[in-house]
């Protein structure tokens, strides 16, 4: 049964094979979809704060923007566990009951973004995939379609596991996707889908567009439904109320390379000092600033140490941050900081590395590694010969994330293996006793027709008997 009792013409062809088929079709291809959305949004929790964030100022939600960061692992949690659920075929009516839920709010909204573009893109596939606001909407209709479609007729047909271990599938689910977010967030995410990965550069040493990219660029910022556009050194507070909607290049000014379109442009007192305080022919420690009010306090001992430890051994150390010079100067004397802190724009500085704050290291103009403050090992920070190129030299992200990826199929085959071995079990039960029984077969028949042969035999007085008959 379904949800509800099958109308006549759902029950003609709920159990035709081919409709079998499509079931299985709709479950792949639905389940690797949420799947692939909940793993983005997992891999980059920070990234997922940023964008509720961003949708909680677009529709006056302000007072949500609190629980952003909970909202965001929940979602990811959430769609890539469902995801597994319409996959294996477990819990057939409430996985698909709860998306077409989760539908019921992505449609309209997604409809809205769509013809009013109150945010540049919805943020379905994290950074990982940017799709156009109608492209999601018409992705959501196809979706819908197809959740409607198994509600009839999922629980039609079996899933890989069985029922009474759908829940174990739930958690395997829940402890990869966990450990994924768990990385994303406390260190950085484990794949880097943002404009800058490790290795990419920072500072365009072959031209000036760095040095032009005030002129070059256009930032639109809206405030009470009223949008502008600003050059880059003249962009407004948003603690005045001004939330960052986009930005783009102006016409013919578009860079002719992705290293170019990648530089970032640094201020002080609204001039641009970027190839002063982040030159390609010195390493430079950065401390990023996100939240400057939000960074905890305890955390300057170590920022300090960083700061000491880094400069004795060449580098140059800044702070970049977007917050307002009040904030700046209070933390300052809060933190009794000796290293500059420096203006750069919010979406410049979220898409460098994620945390509040975070550490980059950066070498020749390029990236060498960047971590969030609180990940990096108290004992390499404290110590004052270690070298700062390899405070995070013992983590790497691709092994991580790979041995993550081996656990979460071993128990999803281990668990598969147990739940189902009965079958294999009387499969080769079937198979052993039809093997027995087509052995024995031969040594029975010549007994049988050695039992049978002298009742058919004549003696040769019945035969004469029978040929006088004939």
């Amino acid at each position: 049964m379904t949800i509800f009792k099958l109308p006549n013409w759902a029950e003609k062809i709920a159990n035709k094979k081919w409709n079998h088929a499509l079931v299985w079709c709709l479950r792949l291809v639905l389940g690797a979809v949420f799947i692939f959305s909940g793993f983005t949004k997992a891999i980059d929790p920070w990234g997922g704060y940023y964008k509720i964030i961003e949708y909680c100022h677009a529709y006056g939600f302000q007072s949500l923007t609190s629980v952003a960061l909970a909202l965001s692992f929940a979602l990811a949690a959430i769609e890539f566990m469902f995801g597994m659920f319409v996959l294996t075929g477990a819990y057939r009516r409430g996985a698909t009951a709860l998306l077409i839920g989760m539908m019921a709010v992505m449609l309209p909204l997604t409809l809205d973004l769509a013809i009013t573009n109150r945010v540049p893109h919805c943020g379905c596939f994290g950074e990982a995939i940017v799709v156009s606001n109608w492209a999601s909407f018409w992705k959501n209709v196809a979706l819908t379609m197809a959740l409607v479609y198994l509600t009839f007729f999922n629980r039609r047909v079996h899933g890989i596991y069985g029922p009474a271990v759908n829940w174990v599938v739930g958690v395997i689910s829940f402890a990869f996707v966990a450990t994924v977010a768990y990385n994303g967030y406390f260190k950085q995410p484990l794949i880097d889908f943002g404009a800058f990965p490790v290795g990419s550069t920072l500072v365009d040493t072959a031209d000036s567009t760095a040095t032009n990219a005030s002129t070059d660029m256009v930032f639109v910022y809206e405030k009470n439904g009223v949008r502008k556009s600003f050059a880059l050194d003249s962009v407004p507070d948003e603690a005045d109320g001004w939330q960052f909607v986009e930005r783009y290049y102006k016409a013919g000014k578009e860079p002719q390379a992705a290293r170019a379109s990648q530089a970032i442009s640094i201020f002080d007192e609204g001039v641009d000092v970027t190839s002063d305080v982040l030159p390609a022919t010195r390493p430079v420690v950065l401390f990023l600033f996100p939240d400057l009010k939000g960074v905890n306090i305890s955390y300057s001992f170590n920022l300090n140490e960083i700061y000491a430890h880094a400069t004795e051994q060449g580098y140059d150390v800044i702070a970049l941050t977007s917050a307002e010079d009040s904030h700046i100067k209070w933390w300052n004397d809060i933190s009794m900081a000796a290293y500059r802190t420096y203006h750069i724009d919010d979406s410049q500085l979220k898409s460098i590395a994620r945390g509040n704050p975070a550490v980059v290291v950066v070498e020749h103009g390029k990236l060498l590694w960047k971590q969030t403050l609180a990940s990096l090992n108290d004992d390499k920070v404290r110590h004052p010969g270690y070298p700062v190129n390899q405070y995070n030299a013992d983590y790497h992200p691709q092994n991580v994330l790979a041995k993550a990826v081996r656990y979460f199929l071993l128990a999803l085959l281990l668990l598969l293996i147990v739940n189902r071995a009965y079958l294999f079990y009387r499969l080769f039960r079937k198979k052993n006793a039809k093997s027995t029984s087509q052995t024995e077969e031969p040594a029975e028949q010549p007994a049988e027709q050695s039992a049978e042969e002298p009742q058919s035999q004549n003696s040769p007085a019945e035969a004469e008997n029978c040929d006088k008959d004939s």
